[in-house]
């Protein structure tokens, strides 16, 4: 495969303040001494209700600092569960909040940072990444609404592998590949930087690498450290860049039609890429370089499909009759992306994704 030629370097590069705590047990020999250190007294912690067993160790860690334990974190973060929330942490006299979890319990974790004003800590499970930027997400009407602002970042983000060792293969695979999303878009970012390629090269070969080996081996404690340490790189490529159509179409997907998150990123991936590969030279040589191969796209398809992921857009629930509509919005927003986005190629992609096809760049 031939490299595209060099340029002069030109970039913009802001980090971000995030204190990033990382190993085994940190999630309970590690969290209180975080809130202490931000200087917390009356901790709320939040989770979903798969997560509230994990969550209880934390807040058990936690002591008297925590005045208690909310447990109404849902999948996009419908603007009612962030207003129940903010109600809980409010009448708690909540000075900080831990959220433990996936993306859900840390989008709420925002949604509180965001309307309460709380410093929020993060003890992610899973392997989202939302953890590492300043992006939060609200669901109302069907429709999602994204933004950044400062005060959702966390400020510190505990990163235990121990607590992924109960994340079902399924969910481990697609977790995965959700943060894999991250770095793809991260390269071809029209304010990427030779800094978000580094971080996202790496992140793609950690996880890239580890992902068949947790599969394998659910309890394999280092490959699963090796996974969220991956994760990690790729939630700060999404934290540092704009994300495009990819991420779009998946919140459109998820907010509007009430697909599941991880899930949708896994299946709509490998398309999105076919679909920006002709005006994103330098990221296909990245990924091709990590991945070892000229076919990118369906890399990423194998990848996930041989570990047992979904591959299409109908196993998820999503209605033929639904594909017209899930373009025409998800074409309808300006937004960066390498390549022009019509609803007519949208479309185009949405229905590959739908009915299984090769990820092909000439299909779209």
């Amino acid at each position: 495969m031939t490299t595209p030629r060099s340029t002069p370097l030109d970039f913009s590069y802001e980090t971000r303040p995030a204190r990033v705590v990382f190993r085994s047990g940190a999630s309970v020999t590690a969290t209180p001494g975080e809130a202490a250190r931000l200087g917390l007294h009356r901790v709320l912690v939040v989770c979903g209700s798969r997560g509230e067993e994990v969550a209880r160790s934390v807040a058990d860690a936690l002591g008297d600092t925590c005045v208690g334990l909310h447990s109404g974190a849902r999948m996009h973060v419908p603007v009612e569960v962030a207003d129940r929330a903010v109600e809980v942490a409010r009448a708690a006299g909540a000075d900080g909040c831990v959220a433990v979890g996936g993306g859900s319990a840390i989008g709420l974790g925002k949604a509180i940072a965001l309307r309460a004003g709380l410093p929020l800590i993060a003890v992610p499970s899973t392997y989202s990444g939302s953890e590492m930027t300043s992006v939060w997400g609200l669901t109302e009407h069907g429709v999602k609404r994204t933004g950044r602002d400062s005060s959702v970042q966390p400020r510190c983000v505990v990163y235990d592998p121990e607590l992924t060792l109960g994340l079902p293969v399924p969910l481990s695979v697609t977790s995965g590949i959700n943060a894999l999303a991250h770095a793809v878009e991260a390269l071809y970012a029209p304010d990427v930087s030779p800094i978000v390629t580094l971080m996202a090269e790496e992140g793609v070969r950690a996880m890239a690498g580890a992902l068949p080996e947790v599969a394998a081996a659910p309890g394999d404690l280092e490959a699963r450290g090796r996974a969220l340490y991956g994760a990690w790189l790729c939630g700060a490529c999404l934290g540092a860049t704009t994300m495009g159509l990819h991420h779009k179409l998946c919140h459109v997907l998820g907010g509007s039609f009430g697909l599941p998150h991880a899930e949708t990123h896994t299946v709509v991936l490998p398309y999105a890429l076919a679909y920006n590969a002709p005006a994103a030279p330098r990221a296909i040589a990245v990924l091709a370089r990590v991945l070892g191969t000229d076919d990118v796209p369906g890399a990423l398809r194998e990848l996930a499909g041989g570990l047992g992921a979904p591959r299409t857009l109908a196993e998820l629930g999503l209605k033929e009759t639904d594909l017209a509509a899930a373009a025409t919005q998800a074409a309808a927003e300006s937004y960066p992306n390498p390549r022009e986005v019509t609803a007519h190629g949208v479309l185009g992609l949405l229905t590959a994704a739908y009915e299984g096809w090769e990820p092909r760049s000439e299909v779209f």
